[in-house]
């Protein structure tokens, strides 16, 4: 079976209107049709599109949840490992199944001649595993707590592994004391960057790049700031960065959009931050920002890029 299709998340307009509009452009004509969904499938990067986009239908303000479900399902390396899982034998297993859940809704999508289907049963799912109706949630943390629950719930172990490498992203934190240069070194697994709107003066950023280039900038550590140095027995000014090590295939950024003031008041950041359709990290970072052994690792360019936005 081909591969099933959600609409995108708010921020953009649903595949089904940019398709309508592609051939409402075109008269209508089957050249424009044809080149119409050639456009599609390339932006969407599926396997096929045979019954045209389908959306999910909201349900207890999961608008949220709905443009992640449709962010995984356009990512065929995902849905190639959902095809996989081991579907569990018991009905009640079933039914908590989230990885079988999912599965059974793309199916659903896949088959779909309306515009829009239910997924009152994920929802279900989700429900029993502390995942409330009617609560407004942050993206990056459902997108966490739903990746956690797709990947502790597939039995097969190598799945597992492929689910991790597809989207695990490896840095080195470090931190160098100030006073007597010694250093101390962590390797970390990260599923998305968080990525700033602005800098530490608080000037605008304009591009993604801009936005990766300050997140990978090392930061002074100073006066309340400071950390116990093992070597100096005591609190001293460090410095904090972190060394990116390897991406994955799927790249995963949040944009933090809110901006904490120091008067504890909290300001909601909508303007646009302009994207590239591909990145190549070697020409972003510097070389004291990636670790010597990953040149090879984040040399290519990065095609599939998917961003949440904090709502």
């Amino acid at each position: 079976m081909g591969q099933g299709i959600g609409c995108p998340d708010k921020s953009r307009k649903s595949e089904l209107a940019l398709n309508q509009s592609m051939r409402k452009e075109e008269d209508g004509t089957e050249e424009a049709v044809e080149r119409g969904d050639q456009q599609l499938r390339a932006l969407r990067a599926v396997a096929d599109l045979n019954n045209g986009a389908i959306g999910l239908y909201n349900m207890g303000l999961s608008c949220c949840l709905n443009s992640l479900l449709q962010v995984f399902f356009m990512n065929t390396h995902f849905t190639v490992i959902l095809r996989r899982i081991r579907v569990p034998i018991e009905h009640a297993e079933q039914k908590k199944s989230v990885p079988y859940q999912m599965l059974l809704l793309l199916e659903q999508m896949q088959r779909s001649k309306q515009r829009a289907v239910y997924s009152q049963e994920l929802v279900r799912c989700l429900t029993m595993h502390n995942l409330k109706l009617f609560v407004q949630y942050d993206a990056a943390q459902l997108f966490l707590s739903l990746w956690n629950l797709i990947k502790s719930q597939i039995t097969d172990r190598e799945l597992a592994d492929r689910l991790t490498m597809l989207y695990t992203i490896r840095v080195q934190e470090y931190l160098v004391c100030q006073k007597c240069s010694f250093e101390t070194r962590r390797d970390s697994n990260m599923l998305t960057l968080p990525l700033p709107m602005f800098n530490s003066c608080s000037q605008r950023l304009k591009t993604l790049e801009d936005s990766l280039r300050c997140f990978f900038q090392p930061e002074q550590l100073t006066d309340n700031n400071m950390c116990l140095c093992e070597q100096c027995e005591r609190k001293t000014p460090c410095l904090q960065g972190m060394k990116l090590t390897c991406l994955p295939q799927t790249l995963t950024l949040h944009l933090k959009r809110f901006y904490y003031r120091k008067s504890s008041w909290t300001q909601k950041i909508s303007y646009s931050l302009p994207f590239p359709q591909s990145l190549d990290f070697n020409q972003i970072l510097t070389q004291e920002q990636c670790h010597p052994d990953a040149k090879e690792k984040i040399g290519s360019m990065i095609s599939l890029v998917l961003l949440l936005t904090r709502d």
